[in-house]
């Protein structure tokens, strides 16, 4: 099974880094195929903490491929960043390739995100202020800048001249903001020409190249299910397709390729931004949960939001991404918890939904249904097998299974690298 895409399935920060690198030894590839330095990926390997935010996190395993697709929306000068920033720790990074093909965020998308956030005062999204949004409308509207443009000056500054057309008028008339020059972003742009030349390929025809040889390509998604364009809880969503099928249009490689879909979910939920949270909580639980999980954003630093289990959330994302296997993480959270609730359905205006309502009203108006299961006080950090968990743990995760459309192939109950239980391989 040589393509596997690794998904979000609740709001993102569940874990998608530590389910890439669990496969690291047995992978060849890793493909970021959507988003920008919007997310973030925190991998422990001993006593290394690693925080990435625009790199794959397979550029930590020794000798694998790391791939920054099409679908995503660089930022040059995190890139250089993160890549000094591990070269300073000797980590080997000359095995990262980057699509010609993908967007460049300039420094007008940044202003343009930074202040029309602040434009829409209570309406805000709660973008993270990096650019992405605007450099994939940019995309859309067909006036972005790739990668491939840094390599001809003469197309690169034709291109931000009419981006910067239309854009400064906005930011002059609209925001009270300075124009931006077209020589400002040319010369920054520039001068990261010679840096990225040598990662820059047609990554496509490497990933197919690869699959036709029997590689074992690992395409990680950033953010998650429902943060996609499509098919999240839209307008506070990305900009990106997050989805499985975001996984063959973000790196160019034909759906037929990607054998199996691992959706990861932690043994609760989060999110960060603003948007509907049925599960939310504003009490004293949820601040405990906020702080023995640690649910600050890798990338912002931002509290994340805290909340139980979403088993009908789960079962959407199951249905929208294909997902064949479901990695559920932070188990070990919840020790400690005489119980815990979790969410089975959604009552609106007493109407009973067991799935997702379709209507955005109805589910920014849910309140859950919420089952409670028995808890633990066994520290289980140190479970290597299903059977060495406790018993209520064991019924715990068996609960999600059985709620959630698939079967849940692999445990997380630590941070270190190895704190996992396998309980279907995901490769084989």
């Amino acid at each position: 099974m040589p393509g596997i895409v690794i998904v979000g399935v609740q709001w993102g920060d569940e874990g998608k880094g530590k389910a890439t690198d669990l496969l690291g030894d047995r992978t060849d590839w890793v493909v970021k195929f959507n988003g920008g330095n919007n997310a973030g990926h925190t991998v422990v390997i001993g006593d290394e903490k690693y925080a990435l935010h625009l790199l794959p996190s397979g550029i930590l395993s020794p000798g694998v491929n790391a791939v920054i697709g099409n679908g995503v929306v660089v930022d040059l000068e995190v890139l250089f960043y993160e890549l000094e920033a591990l070269h300073a720790r000797g980590v080997d990074t000359s095995r990262l390739r980057v699509s010609a093909n993908a967007h460049i965020i300039t420094g007008y998308h940044t202003t343009l995100d930074k202040v029309s956030e602040r434009f829409l005062g209570k309406r805000q999204i709660g973008t993270t202020g990096r650019g992405i949004g605007p450099a994939y409308a940019d995309k859309i509207n067909r006036v972005g800048i790739r990668v491939q443009d840094l390599f001809d000056e003469n197309i690169l500054r034709q291109k931000v001249e009419g981006a910067l057309d239309q854009k400064n008028h906005l930011l002059v008339k609209v925001f009270n903001r300075r124009a931006i020059s077209v020589d400002e972003i040319v010369e920054e742009l520039l001068s990261y020409a010679e840096r990225l030349r040598p990662m820059v390929a047609d990554t496509g025809l490497q990933l197919n190249e690869a699959l036709d040889a029997g590689d074992v390509v690992v395409f990680e998604g950033g953010q998650a299910t429902m943060l996609d364009v499509d098919h999240g809880t839209y307008p506070f969503v990305t900009s990106s397709s997050a989805t499985a099928g975001g996984a063959a249009t973000g790196s160019g490689v034909g759906p037929n390729r990607l054998d199996r879909i691992v959706g990861i979910a932690k043994a609760y939920t989060t999110r960060v931004g603003a948007g509907p949270f049925p599960t939310e909580l504003f009490d004293e639980q949820g601040d405990w949960l906020r702080s023995r999980g640690f649910e600050f954003g890798t990338t912002t630093g931002r509290p994340r939001r805290v909340g139980w289990y979403d088993a009908p959330i789960t079962r959407y994302a199951t249905r929208i991404n294909g997902i064949t296997d479901l990695v559920i993480t932070k188990l070990d959270i919840l020790t400690g918890l005489d119980q815990i609730p979790v969410c089975v359905a959604y009552d609106v205006d007493g109407e009973r939904f067991d799935e997702v309502p379709v209507n955005q009203t109805d589910f920014h108006h849910a309140v859950p249904i919420l089952e409670y299961f028995p808890g633990w006080k066994e520290d289980i950090s140190g479970a290597r097998t299903f059977d060495e968990l406790p018993l209520t743990a064991q019924q715990y995760i068996l609960a999600l299974e059985q709620m959630s459309g698939t079967r849940i192939s692999v445990i997380g109950v630590g941070a270190a690298r190895d704190a996992v239980i396998v309980r279907h391989d995901l490769v084989d």
